[in-house]
């Protein structure tokens, strides 16, 4: 039995260069897409960890107010969450895992606040504001310092910063 040539003829060598050239197409489309539903499983994994940690913070933070309060404490108001905000992420063309790590690495830097009274810590907002500022913030190779902007005092205190970039660490 004789196995024919067909590697010899131009219309099956165009099939197969045509197969290979398809194949390597197929390849590159399967890793794209492979990358990019990575990449939004990630964010979202990352998303949702920052939640648990600030629930278990702040839950952590309002048990252990909870016992010390005595009933003229109940009536006044206490923080019982907080909220970061950088303002100049898109002018700084950040990630959003970027942004989120800033995020979270301001509310670790704060997260004492959390169950005091909102009176107490109104009137210790130069204190928070150097806190922010006075602190050098290094992710992935790269310094970033952050100007506070605005803070609101509530039962959610909300931080808004401007974020600036210094040279790799």
């Amino acid at each position: 039995m004789h196995i024919p040539p067909y590697h010899k003829k131009a219309v099956w060598q165009r099939f197969f260069v045509g197969a290979l050239i398809g194949g390597v197409i197929a390849y590159c489309v399967f890793a794209y897409m492979y990358n990019s539903m990575y990449q939004r499983l990630f964010e979202t994994n990352l998303e949702l960890q920052s939640q648990v940690t600030e629930l278990k913070n702040q839950n952590e933070a309002l048990l252990e107010d909870k016992k010390d309060l005595d009933e003229k404490n109940e009536e006044q108001l206490t923080i019982e969450s907080m909220e970061v905000t950088i303002a100049n992420a898109k002018t700084l063309k950040l990630s959003q895992l970027v942004v989120y790590q800033m995020e979270e690495m301001i509310k670790e830097e704060l997260k004492h606040v959390i169950g005091q009274k909102v009176s107490i810590v109104s009137e210790s907002d130069q204190l928070l504001t150097s806190t922010i500022e006075n602190k050098e913030f290094a992710i992935e190779d790269f310094n970033y310092y952050f100007t506070v902007t605005k803070i609101t005092f509530a039962r959610t205190l909300k931080i808004t910063v401007t974020a600036k970039n210094n040279s790799p660490a």
